[in-house]
């Protein structure tokens, strides 16, 4: 039986690892009793994990967001993946996010163990973008945060727009989605002093509150925000639009992350943790491998020809993994 603190560690790997474990399956994966592993978890509950007991019939555990940010576990190559990835959100020049992705980065190479940080030291990331059409411009991670929780509340969004004064009566609008495009970010919403829809570059709004009362949202013109924006930015002489086969899925993965990958695509949230991706490409088989490229779980939500290229992939792949 390992070491208590070495147990703890492995335990608390595990539950991160997936979203339940079955209080049988930890003790069978640690090698341990069913009684040391109710006890094990009520020690990282007391280091502040926020482990919740799962009903069912052999009992399981979850581990739940709480409060406060406990420590975090994460293996080698966790650490290496994650420490790449602020290296290249870092070096995204003039962007506030940049500023707390190197905060971060400086944090995690403090607290590595040599082996890692040796080796990731040898390893300087530089993200190169193709110029934008427009310039991208830096976005208020706080902004984002407030525009996203409107946009899921269905709450209307008070806000000062552009160079318009304190004093000024603010905009009033039903948010309907938050977006990347372009290296930027926008909030697809309703202009209730318009009557019409608006796109509302991120980077110029400033919240007010209180938001407005709850609303019922209205359909997209083209039924939804991919064909909307495609159409809205059409004249802005990107060609994204126009490749021969496009759809969208879900992603488990932050909006935020995808969008630092994403120059061609449409970024919305779909939830904690996950975003809602519509890509373009020359073939339904290169568009499956496109949004496979981000290593997550993908649900798809159209066309049925993408389901059906993901099917192809597939099946391609495992012939070239077997030697077949």
């Amino acid at each position: 039986m390992p070491k208590t603190s070495a147990r703890l560690l492995a335990l608390l790997s595990l539950l991160q690892a997936r979203r339940d474990w079955p209080g049988t399956l930890l003790a069978d994966r640690l090698d341990i009793s069913l009684r040391t592993v109710r006890r094990d978890v009520d020690r990282l509950r007391e280091l502040g994990y926020p482990i919740a007991a799962v009903k069912g019939p052999d009992g399981g555990y979850r581990l739940s967001a709480g409060t406060e940010l406990p420590p975090l576990l994460f293996d080698d190559e966790q650490a290496v993946a994650l420490t790449i990835a602020l290296q290249v959100a870092a070096s995204t020049s003039g962007d506030a996010l940049a500023e707390a992705a190197a905060r971060a980065l400086t944090t995690i190479r403090q607290v590595m163990p040599s082996r890692l940080r040796n080796r990731v030291e040898s390893l300087r990331v530089t993200a190169v973008d193709r110029p934008a059409t427009r310039p991208a411009a830096p976005v208020d991670g706080d902004v984002l945060l407030a525009l996203s929780k409107a946009v899921h509340a269905h709450e209307v969004l008070r806000f000062d727009y552009g160079s318009a004064g304190p004093d000024a009566p603010p905009r009033r609008a039903e948010p309907h989605h938050v977006i990347t495009w372009d290296g930027r970010w926008y909030l697809i919403a309703w202009d209730l002093d318009r009557d019409d829809w608006r796109t509302f570059r991120a980077d110029r709004i400033t919240v007010r509150t209180p938001h407005g009362p709850r609303f019922t949202p209205r359909e997209l013109p083209g039924g939804d925000v991919a064909t909307y924006v495609i159409g809205t930015f059409r004249g802005s002489g990107d060609a994204s639009g126009n490749w021969p086969c496009r759809g969208t899925v879900i992603l488990d993965r932050p909006a935020a992350t995808v969008a630092l990958y994403t120059r061609d695509g449409i970024v919305e949230e779909a939830g904690r943790d996950r975003c809602r991706l519509t890509l373009g490409s020359w073939s339904w088989p290169g568009l499956a491998a496109a949004f496979a490229r981000f290593d997550a779980d993908i649900e798809v939500v159209g066309p049925a020809e993408l389901t059906e290229a993901f099917a192809h992939l597939a099946d391609r792949c495992t012939r070239a993994a077997t030697g077949r």
